[in-house]
């Protein structure tokens, strides 16, 4: 039986736009297990991204709870949420989002030492992570605005993972990328997930959905379905028609 590892319990979240309250999530239960790679997706508008910082912290909720583990998240102050999202999760969004005065090696090395105050351990980790991430050693010492876009994100996912997070949150992460270098960023997520990492990403891309083995259709504030596409392999020709009929009943 799988862990589970979030939950929300009757989660609510609105926005008043010109004294109109719009309800972007509504009642949502939902549980997110140990070691899955969900995907979340939807219509243009849905709400996925909000539901996806609701989730971690980044954005409180209106009413309802979210549970990490044991501990309820939506009561802490903004400091404790800070040390919460440091402490538990890693965040890879649509842009690297590095600092452009600061050269590989040093973003990935910033965020570590938020943790570890140990440099020569941090920084050994650090290396490590870019190795897995086929990052050779002479893109360490560049700054992004010398590297290609594949590579950049690549570091930003090991800059996400520096301080072992529980969960992975990923809002788009190949949304600005080339079809080459997406590809290179999902092998990544891909081969992160097989060892071990809870994976949540949001995506409107069927080629980035289909690595994923749960995916979540959201709409109208809610889970409106669901699918379980098992354990990604790039031998499974059956995985895109699954998909995409799922998505197709759901009004895609």
């Amino acid at each position: 039986m799988k862990k589970t590892i979030l939950s929300t319990n009757k989660l609510c979240k609105s926005f008043s736009t010109g004294g109109i309250q719009q309800h972007v999530i509504v009642n949502l239960d939902l549980e997110i297990y140990e070691k899955d790679f969900t995907v979340i997706m939807g219509p243009s508008g849905a709400g996925k991204s909000t539901l996806l910082y609701a989730l971690s912290g980044m954005d409180k909720a209106s009413m309802g709870k979210i549970n990490f583990g044991s501990q309820e998240i939506g009561n802490l102050t903004n400091d404790q949420l800070a040390t919460f999202r440091r402490d538990n999760c890693g965040f890879v969004f649509q842009q690297p989002n590095l600092l452009d005065n600061m050269n590989i090696l040093d973003n990935i090395l910033i965020n570590g030492l938020l943790v570890n105050k140990n440099r020569k351990a941090v920084s050994a980790k650090a290396q490590g992570l870019l190795e897995q991430l086929n990052l050779a050693d002479t893109t360490w010492a560049k700054f992004p605005s010398q590297v290609s876009g594949g590579e950049a994100q690549r570091s930003a996912i090991a800059r996400a993972l520096i301080n072992s997070p529980k969960i992975l949150f990923a809002d788009e992460p190949t949304g600005a990328l080339n079809s080459h270098n997406g590809k290179a960023v999902l092998d990544v997520l891909t081969d992160v997930n097989n060892r071990g990492e809870t994976i949540i990403m949001v995506t409107h891309d069927i080629k980035s959905a289909r690595r994923g083995n749960r995916i979540l259709y959201f709409q109208d504030g809610h889970i409106a379905g669901e699918i379980n596409l098992g354990q990604y392999s790039p031998n499974d020709k059956e995985r895109s028609a699954k998909l995409q009929a799922f998505l197709i009943e759901m009004g895609w």
